[in-house]
């Protein structure tokens, strides 16, 4: 039986990956692609890990010039097809390749001193042409050891470019990766204007004055102009998750996805992997999250049983879907519930969207979740010269990160919240106050009533989070079942509360519901375990839920 390819799990060297005969998806056709666009200055912008890393990395190893030319790592992929532009391009240019993703520091000092030693390096890539060359020599050595000041940086690109030009007569392709990384760090850190400043002198030189550039490929989450950061490039060609071309070039499309999984005998799992990692859309073009789909079928390889899990949450920063739940205001709250119950929103499109705009309007905070992949385009409409499209959640994998972050803030927010008149009334029994106190938490809350009892018992608990000198117990054996929720003193004197928790299909059966939520609490006995400890005291809940609405009976 021959040997499984070893799958590229977390590598996103593509020399590595093709030595190591690790599974590849073939994205090589990326390559005539860029070559038929013509445009001197690409802005790719997608989701983080949705492979833009390795896509820049197999251009540079296409396209790199090397003295000493290794095996060829083309062989058998869909480039080698392309026959003259193998010959014409394949091996025939300088390259310079930098990742910005570095520079993601707590303020502009160490992003800057990382920049530096991103970009030294590269010249220490390029060492043998740069030390050859027989000008400006003490410039030179300052970018080889990374000891330059701001102003040695600025133009270091152009330099370097001036200098491979020269060396091999040969204009140069410039490949930056995550470009906006150090933006989107500095935003959030305070440093946003010093570093969009720094970055924009960079790419200007490097991008926009270059007469030795033969063309650029910048890769990103977000296009980024009001900062013009891309000032003046009237030849930059920008593609963006709504436009066509180059949307099966990042990600998988649904026939690769069903490849591997047939490759690694893991067919029966693809309703799975559809569910959770599907849903995302390029152009027209239907996409899976490739770190997921790969994580998924390395954990299927080690227990072919195992469930989905949530792998890009792990990986992605999730700060913004907490930004937007801290700052709903009624109508986003509500727009947030919809979302996660399945439904669509609609927004204008602002391409434009950057990091300094998120506040300005929840407008321009769908959008932000638009680009950076926590929404999908179902719709496309036009009203008033403004291009609108509906979104949702793509998938479950999403769907779960929105509710890990709606019950991180329910909870922050309880800690905030005096509950106080809520316990007493509970405790107390006064069934109408309970109930009112508990609907303000309600209206006040973002919810998701997809999961329906689960979510609700979830609430509540939250909310009793915070009792003083009780212990709260949650599904415990008692009786002949386990009542949903029990609250006892360690005195016995003070009172025990019993809940029983139902979700009402409808606003008109919440009443019936509650009280057979009652019932339910005598017929099991749920009392039993109190009364057998001395409590004479025992206020027994039947509680109903439909939406933000909610019904208590008591016995």
């Amino acid at each position: 039986m021959q040997e499984l390819k070893a799958l590229p799990l977390g590598r996103d060297d593509f020399r590595k990956i093709i030595e190591n005969d690790c599974y590849y998806v073939d994205k090589t056709p990326l390559i005539k692609k860029l070559l038929q666009t013509k445009s001197e200055v690409s802005l790719i912008t997608r989701p983080r890990r949705f492979g833009k890393t390795l896509a820049m990395s197999m251009l540079q190893n296409f396209f790199e010039y090397t003295e000493e030319p290794a095996e060829d790592l083309f062989c058998n992929l869909k480039i080698e097809q392309e026959k003259e532009i193998c010959s014409k391009y394949k091996g025939q240019y300088p390259v310079i390749s930098l990742s910005l993703k570095s520079a993601k520091q707590g303020n502009f000092k160490n992003a800057f001193e990382m920049l530096k030693q991103t970009i030294s390096h590269e010249f220490r890539r390029h060492e043998k042409a740069v030390l050859a060359y027989d000008y400006e020599k003490e410039r030179i050595v300052r970018l080889l050891n990374a000891q330059g000041d701001e102003s040695d940086y600025l133009a270091s690109l152009q330099f370097l470019s001036q200098i491979l030009y020269e060396t091999y007569e040969k204009k140069v392709i410039i490949l930056i990766d995550e470009y906006d990384v150090p933006l989107e760090n500095a935003y959030f850190e305070g440093f946003y204007d010093d570093m969009v400043m720094f970055i924009r002198s960079l790419f200007e030189s490097a991008l926009k004055t270059n007469p030795c550039l033969e063309f650029a490929v910048v890769t990103g989450c977000l296009r980024i102009s009001k900062e013009s950061i891309f000032t003046g490039l009237n030849n930059l060609h920008i593609v963006s998750i709504l436009n066509n071309g180059y949307a099966e070039y990042f990600g998988f499309t649904e026939d690769e996805v069903k490849k591997l999984l047939a490759y690694y005998g893991l067919s029966k799992r693809m309703p799975d992997m559809k569910e959770w990692y599907d849903g995302y859309q390029f152009g027209n073009i239907e996409i899976y999250n490739p770190w997921s789909v790969l994580s998924f079928i390395s954990d299927l390889l080690e227990d072919e049983g195992t469930f989905p899990k949530p792998y890009w949450s792990n990986t992605s920063s999730n700060s913004i879907i907490k930004t937007l739940i801290e700052s709903a205001d009624l109508k986003t709250r509500s727009e947030i519930e919809n979302l996660v119950d399945g439904n669509i929103i609609k927004s204008a499109v602002h391409e434009d969207i950057t990091y300094s705009d998120i506040h300005d309007s929840k407008e321009n905070l769908w959008n932000f979740l638009f680009f950076t992949g926590y929404l999908k385009k179902v719709s496309e409409s036009l009203s008033d010269g403004l291009v609108y499209i509906g979104m949702k959640i793509p998938n479950e994998e999403i769907r779960y990160i929105y509710k890990t972050k709606i019950t991180e803030w329910t909870q922050e927010r309880i800690k905030r919240t005096d509950l106080s008149v809520f316990y007493q009334a509970m405790f107390t029994g006064k069934t109408d106050k309970f109930q009112q106190e508990l609907e303000k938490q309600l209206h006040e809350s973002i919810s998701y009533f997809d999961a329906k009892e689960a979510f609700y018992h979830g609430f509540l608990l939250g909310l009793l989070s915070n009792v003083q000198e009780y212990l709260v117990e949650s599904n415990r054996e008692a009786g002949d079942g386990r009542p949903d929720i029990l609250l006892k003193s360690y005195d016995v004197r003070k009172p025990a509360v019993i809940i029983e928790i139902k979700h009402a299909k409808m606003f008109k059966d919440m009443r019936e519901k509650a009280e057979t939520a009652l019932i339910q609490i005598d017929e099991k006995h749920y009392a039993r375990e109190l009364e057998r400890d001395g409590y004479e005291n025992i206020n027994k809940y039947g509680i109903s839920f439909y939406k933000k609405n909610c019904y208590v009976a008591k016995k």
